[in-house]
This record gives structure tokens, sequence and C-alpha cells, in this order.
């Protein structure tokens, strides 16, 4: 068993936003905007609410406000598509019952005590992973209807397109986020996010994690033990 950590959802350098973390360590989880406008996607930030019951658009820049938005990962029907070269080679590395676990950028609401840093917000436990360049018409016709509710799918996007399936009974948006970050700064002073120390020694894993590239790999077992204690698996 492994797993693979992934940075999701709206940031400063897409959407201009870092999602909402509240007093209680619940959240909103707000994927970026969509960047395709032939896209089948109806929702808006505007017109979809959050956990708190009100519109995304409160939480973010009003200039994005009307912005489709590209739901990936959807925690609906639990799937993740990626066509791009830098994940989709990790994502085809995952196997059944492995772990595809989402971190994301979180800002504090109203000046709380969570700290502007980088949380583990959900993860799947692998059903299946599928590599839509190596399908049949008549089977990417039906992976398109399965798969309907991903974002890829509804912009026609398929060209290199890996989607991974979570078991919907083992897969969870999580209700608190989980820390996972510390801010650091490189030698000319710019600050990053790196691993947590605490993470370091729980997870194995090291180094900046601003980035979803490369994404992080564990495979460790005692390490793997650790990761599940943190997720309550």
């Amino acid at each position: 068993m492994k797993a693979l950590l992934l940075r999701v959802g709206i940031d400063k350098g897409c959407g201009g936003a870092l999602s909402p973390i509240f007093e209680d360590g619940s959240f909103e989880y707000i994927p970026i905007p969509e960047s395709d406008s032939e896209t089948h996607e109806t929702r808006t930030y505007q017109n979809t609410l959050g956990i708190k019951n009100k519109p995304l658009a409160d939480f973010l820049p009003f200039k994005i406000c009307q912005s489709k938005i590209h739901f990936d990962p959807e925690f609906e029907t639990f799937t993740y598509g990626d066509p791009s070269k830098s994940k989709r080679k990790s994502l085809l590395k995952l196997d059944k019952n492995d772990l595809l676990v989402f971190y994301v950028g979180l800002s504090p609401y109203q000046n709380n005590k969570y700290p502007n840093a980088l949380y583990i917000i959900g993860y799947f436990v692998i059903k299946k992973v599928i590599d839509f360049s190596e399908l049949s018409k008549e089977e990417i016709s039906k992976f398109c209807n399965l798969y309907s509710n991903n974002s890829h799918i509804k912009c026609d996007n398929l060209k290199g397109l890996v989607i991974v399936e979570g078991d919907k009974y083992r897969s969870t948006l999580l209700d608190k986020a989980i820390l996972i970050s510390k801010p650091k700064q490189n030698k000319i002073g710019r600050p990053y996010h790196a691993v947590s120390p605490e993470m370091e020694k729980l997870l194995g894993i090291k180094g900046s994690i601003q980035r979803s590239i490369p994404p992080r790999m564990i495979r460790d077992s005692e390490c793997m033990e650790n990761l599940k204690k943190l997720l309550k698996m």
C-alpha cells in the first residue's frame, strides 16, 4: 500500500485567494476556476453554497465570483482527473486500495487561531485508475458516461487524461483540516511552505510542498500506518 499527496484547490496563483479555515477547524474546499470556456459545468462560485450555507463567492475576490468552477477532485462520485505529463505518470502508479491524499492552502477566516498554511482536506481509497489514452472509442464513451461528474469530462478534455476513481464507501472530504506545513524562507528570503517537522517524522517526506509537482509518494509501511492514523482510517 502506498499514498500519493497532491495539492489541489484555489490558491493565490490560480484564482487569487485561499480557501478559508474556520475557528473549529472546519473549512471550505474551494476548487480552482474553470479555464475552459467550452465546459458543460453550470456551477459558479456565486450559485454554489459551501458548508456554512453561504455562496463560495463570499470568500473570494469579486472578479472571479461569476466564474465557473473546476471541481477536481470532486467528492460526490469521488473522481480526480489530470491530463498533464507531470501528474499522469504518478497517478498511473497508483493501484487498488492505495491512497490519493489531497491538501490545499487555507487562510484563517476572521483572524482565528489557525495559521495560513497547507492542510490535508480529504482522500480517496483507490478503486480504479483509468488511462484514457489506452481506451477504445467504445470504452471512452462508457467511461465518459460513468465519470460524467468530472470536470475534464465536462470539458471534453480527454487527451492524455487519467482519471482516478475513489471507493465511495471509503473515500471522504474531511470535517476538519490537518495541518502539514510550516512557513520557511529560501536563501534570498522568499517565503514558501515546507513540510512541518512533525509531518517529516510521521510521513517521511520533507522540503517544499508549495506546489504539487513533483507529487510526493509515501511507500514506507510505518509512514503509511502513521498517515492512516492521521486520517483516522
